[in-house]
């Protein structure tokens, strides 16, 4: 073969040539098919973002809280029986811890004695009122026997009948039944003074009286610890023969009835979230297939690191910005909670519905009630004046009609 001669061609070349083209043809298809994919995407996204998702912002920096009720003793003792352990489920006013109540007792029933001899001394005031008076009415009738003596006398004398010697006893005699006149109205006046205007059940010696025994029987009531709310125990830490002080921490009493849910939420999220706004919770310990409802309950007045033991310090030199947290309080349904219940400290995924924004940021109003009160402690007022009447009506006699004419 010579050089001018060309070289024989290749048979498979323009198959090997087909098949790029048609590998370029399909690589610009895929391109265009994820560009377009991607524009659809984003279109997508931003249909989203404008008709569904910034009406929403949502958290999973979210836990049950709760009150827990302490339960502490108001009186020194030693414990001598315990009602209930932790986990246990106590109603109001069910008893939890028993302390000795055998020094309250002795209390008591000296604080009673007392009260009952109080009440009859005051009745011998009243009784001596009346004595004052009937002293004060001999002594008028004995001065007026005496006045008109006198003048009889001295009509006597002028005429010569009598005596200028005895006109002077007449006069003496006058003048002594003026002085005890007056004697017995001081002390009546004195005995009046420390009546006047009072019954024997609110005279101040019967009072003072009555309140030591009020006092000594909230004692022996108090050697009683009641739970103030219905819930479940927790924290107990006490045991029987412990010697307890006022104040001491012996167990709580959780109401999971009234749990809520403390959510912290961006400062960025914050912009258009308003109390009263609807919220769907949903919680690590059911998983998603059990969601709760509740609303938003108040926004918080500061951030975490503002209440913290040690607040951030942030006038330093290497200062680095970070993002902080708001606590957002929410109120569950409670009859979300009834069906499933949550326990304290559990974790929550809440999502908040922004589109109502016609709620305040900040609450505006008081509280038109407490948050959360208990009656239990005033349920021994009532019975300890109870039995303050009895004592003083088993120790007043039939002074009673007494009293009330020598008030007068």
């Amino acid at each position: 073969m010579t050089s001018q001669e060309k070289p024989p061609l290749d048979p498979e070349q323009p198959a090997r040539e087909e098949k790029q083209r048609k590998r370029d043809q399909r690589r610009r298809w895929l391109l265009r098919g994820l560009a377009v994919v991607v524009v659809v995407v984003g279109i997508a996204w931003m249909l989203y973002h404008f008709l569904v998702g910034r009406w929403y912002e949502s958290t999973d920096d979210a836990y049950v809280n709760g009150n827990v009720v302490q339960i502490t003793p108001q009186v020194p003792g030693t414990v001598v029986s315990i009602g209930a352990d932790d986990n246990d489920f106590v109603r109001e006013g069910q008893t939890l811890v028993q302390l000795d109540p055998s020094d309250a007792q002795v209390a008591l029933a000296a604080a009673e004695a007392d009260l009952a001899a109080t009440v009859r001394k005051v009745r011998g005031l009243y009784s001596g009122v009346n004595s004052s008076q009937a002293d004060v009415a001999v002594r008028e009738a004995a001065l007026a026997q005496a006045r008109a003596d006198y003048k009889r006398r001295e009509g006597l004398a002028k005429t010569g009948a009598i005596s200028a010697e005895e006109l002077s006893h007449a006069r003496d005699a006058l003048t002594a039944a003026e002085s005890a006149l007056a004697a017995v109205q001081g002390q009546l006046a004195s005995s009046k003074a420390l009546v006047e205007n009072t019954a024997i059940s609110s005279h101040p010696d019967v009072q003072a009286a009555a309140a030591k025994v009020r006092s000594a029987y909230l004692d022996l009531q108090r050697d009683t610890l009641v739970a103030p709310v219905s819930g479940h125990v927790a924290k107990r830490a006490v045991q029987v023969g412990q010697r307890v002080q006022p104040g001491a921490p012996l167990m709580a009493v959780v109401p999971l009835s009234q749990v809520w849910v403390d959510a912290n939420f961006k400062e960025t999220q914050l912009t258009n979230m308003r109390i009263g706004q609807p919220v769907t919770l949903t919680s690590d310990l059911y998983g998603g297939d059990v969601k709760y409802h509740g609303k938003i309950e108040g926004l918080g007045v500061g951030t975490g690191s503002a209440f913290s033991l040690l607040p951030a310090q942030n006038a330093t030199g290497n200062w680095i910005k970070i993002v902080q947290r708001l606590p957002v309080r929410i109120e569950l349904d409670p009859d979300e909670l009834q069906k499933h219940p949550l326990r304290i400290g559990l974790s929550m995924d809440a999502k908040v519905n922004l589109h109502d924004q016609s709620g305040p940021i900040l609450s505006q109003q008081t509280p038109a009630k407490p948050v959360f009160s208990t009656d239990v402690y005033q349920r021994g007022n009532a019975q300890a004046d109870a039995l303050i009447a009895k004592i003083i009506a088993e120790n007043s006699g039939a002074s009673g009609s007494v009293a009330e004419s020598g008030a007068r």
